[in-house]
């Protein structure tokens, strides 16, 4: 039982006023004022705690049900909602709840304030943001209700033990696969998923803006109106996704790890690239690639990597870069686009990368992608007006000066490149692979 703000008020109002009535008696010479109104302060004082005790014990027999819904897998850097179900009794119910969720999450709000109604059922949602993959305990949920006449808080607690698994964003990958299933469907435009590839698709009238040299004159012939050869990017090719976790992809990056942000970033891929219809195989690499899934098609590949993915995680060691490509080249001796997830300094410190990347070429399609840490960005582009953070700025423009040196040396040799905000790698990775695939790069 916990008292309310309504009992020290009151008691602080019985206080004043005891004071009050000693005063006024001293002012009248009356004998007897003090211990009058300290015995006046002390009998109020008894009956507010009484009264707070009665109101508590009635709290107790009021009691409101509380479960939380069973929890499914969640997604890190993600907001996950939880819901509590509360069920009241004959009386309205003003609560206090807080659940037990692990200390590595933050919670948003971490505590629920709520008045509902008598006899009523309610569902009530937070939300927790898991920082580390992994699996997590919750504990007990634990609850406040204020009494009748809020003098009283009964304090109580529901054991609600549950442990769950943390994942990769498994949100975002529900979300990027409504909308390739949406883009299969024709739902969207098909501009943006047929270009100029190497297989039928269909034949559809000619309209302003289409290339002339797509018209099939024979068909046009045939039917009196310009008909278009509308081709598809080949399918059933090969997409293989090489993810570094070295050191420095232990960075943090708006609360996450660069590897986390890599590995989402790779995890959304293999799965545009499994609705593409292509083989999908990815490796994780440090000193050696330990991890490796050959190329399979089909959805149940995405599950697999999932899986298998989910416990790794980086390591404080330098990446070797021509060690996981040259056992990448033993295992998948196929012409593939290769995607190598990583980060990068300048061309100095990343020499080794650039020679492996150069090395897959002309064999394979090398496709460089690199996370940036966004701070860096905002460094840059913030104007100073003190010495100090003019020096900030002007570390954080050569940095990115350097990049763009690195970068430039691998298109020179033909590696495809992508450098972006680690916070945004995997929007602009899945738009860049369906260009690829457009333009039958591969």
């Amino acid at each position: 039982m916990v008292p309310s703000r309504r009992v020290y008020l009151l008691l602080l109002i019985g206080t004043v006023a005891g004071l009050g009535l000693a005063i006024i008696g001293n002012d009248f010479n009356l004998p007897q004022s003090l211990s009058l109104a300290i015995w006046l302060t002390l009998a109020w004082d008894a009956i507010i705690l009484l009264l707070m005790a009665l109101d508590g014990l009635w709290a107790k027999r009021q009691r409101v049900e509380v479960e939380r819904t069973p929890l499914d897998r969640l997604s890190i850097g993600r907001d996950n909602p939880v819901d509590l179900t509360v069920k009241t009794k004959a009386r309205r119910a003003i609560l206090q709840l807080r659940d037990t969720y692990p200390q590595a999450f933050w919670a948003t709000p971490a505590v629920l304030e709520v008045a509902l109604p008598p006899q009523h059922q309610e569902e009530l949602t937070y939300s927790v943001f898991p920082r580390q993959r992994g699996e997590y305990n919750w504990g007990a949920i634990q609850l406040r209700q204020l009494g009748a006449w809020g003098l009283a808080w009964h304090s109580w607690h529901i054991p609600q033990a549950q442990a769950v698994a943390v994942y990769p964003d498994l949100i975002g990958l529900r979300s990027l696969s409504i909308k390739l299933t949406l883009q299969n469907s024709g739902s969207l435009k098909r501009a943006q998923r047929l270009g100029m590839g190497t297989e039928f698709a269909e034949l559809r009238e000619y309209s302003t803006g289409d290339d002339p040299r797509l018209i099939d004159w024979k068909a046009t012939a045939r039917r009196s109106r310009l008909l278009l050869r509308v081709l598809e990017p080949e399918q059933e090719q090969t997409l293989i996704v090489l993810l570094d976790g070295g050191r420095l992809m232990t960075a943090q990056v708006k609360g996450l790890a660069q590897f986390d942000w890599g590995m989402n970033a790779a995890l959304s891929l293999a799965l545009a690239g499994l609705h593409r219809g292509d083989r999908v195989g990815v490796g994780v690499f440090d000193r050696q690639l330990h991890t490796w899934m050959p190329p399979e098609r089909g959805q149940n590949q995405l599950a697999k990597i999932i899986e298998r993915l989910t416990p790794l995680q980086p390591t404080l060691l330098e990446p070797d870069y021509l060690g996981a490509v040259t056992a990448m080249t033993r295992q998948q001796t196929r012409r593939a686009l290769v995607v190598l997830i990583t980060d990068l300094i300048d061309k100095t410190a990343s020499a080794e990368l650039l020679s492996a990347m150069a090395r897959l070429s002309p064999r394979y399609l090398p496709f460089c992608v690199t996370l940036r840490d966004p701070q860096v960005d905002t460094q840059a582009n913030t104007p100073t007006l003190d010495v100090t953070g003019s020096y900030g700025r002007a570390v954080a423009l050569d940095l990115l000066a350097q990049r763009q040196v690195a970068l430039a040396t691998l298109r020179q040799k033909g590696v495809l490149t992508l450098d972006a905000p680690a916070t945004q790698i995997t929007e602009q990775l899945v738009e860049r692979y369906l260009q690829i695939k457009a333009r039958n790069q591969l």
